[in-house]
């Protein structure tokens, strides 16, 4: 994301008018369907981020898209975007908002990365786990990894956790290469 400086900024004046009329969750879940239309649509980020497109035939389409969908706040919002010519950065702005209503929420998302599918008994472990050493409450996301040939990488933010497998036999190969005994 080239446009996270300035999603982020949208995003949190967002937030801060969500907070002021009292509804997050409303402007939580306006903005979520947002991120999925756009993220689902191809050719409607195409159109939203075409230069050649008028102003006002994108704020049009944008009413006829999420006009009865979403709340009036969230509708003056992306009217506001659109004005500004920022609509382009409008999914990006959908993903940092997720984050900031995580963030107050205390949720915390990690990128699980296994070779083998994890079953009941050790996610909730690893839930335990992350959720005390991070104080705040975790959501996944699972994914299967064939190359690290077993062991775990976990991902929070920018924090990277790796204890695969993988990692583990580049970290003897570069001992030996040093002249180091494993």
């Amino acid at each position: 994301m080239k446009n996270t400086r300035v999603a982020r900024r949208y995003a949190m004046a967002l937030m801060s008018a969500a907070e002021q009329q009292k509804n997050v969750e409303g402007t939580a879940k306006d903005m979520e369907l947002v991120g999925k239309v756009l993220s689902e649509s191809r050719e409607f980020r195409l159109f939203v981020a075409s230069p050649i497109v008028s102003t006002p035939k994108k704020r049009a389409v944008f009413n006829e898209v999420f006009g009865s969908r979403v709340g009036r706040e969230t509708m003056t919002f992306i009217n506001l975007l659109t004005s500004k010519s920022r609509e382009a950065i409008l999914l990006d702005v959908s993903q940092q908002f997720k984050e900031l209503h995580d963030e107050r929420l205390g949720i915390v998302n990690v990128e699980v990365r296994t070779m083998l599918e994890f079953n009941y008994a050790q996610e909730k472990e690893l839930r335990m786990q992350l959720e005390r050493i991070t104080g705040k409450k975790v959501r996944f996301r699972f994914a299967i990894d064939k190359t690290i040939r077993g062991g775990i990488v976990i991902r929070i933010g920018d924090t990277v956790l790796d204890a695969s497998v993988t990692r583990q036999l580049e970290q003897i190969r570069e001992r030996f290469v040093a002249g180091r005994a494993a």
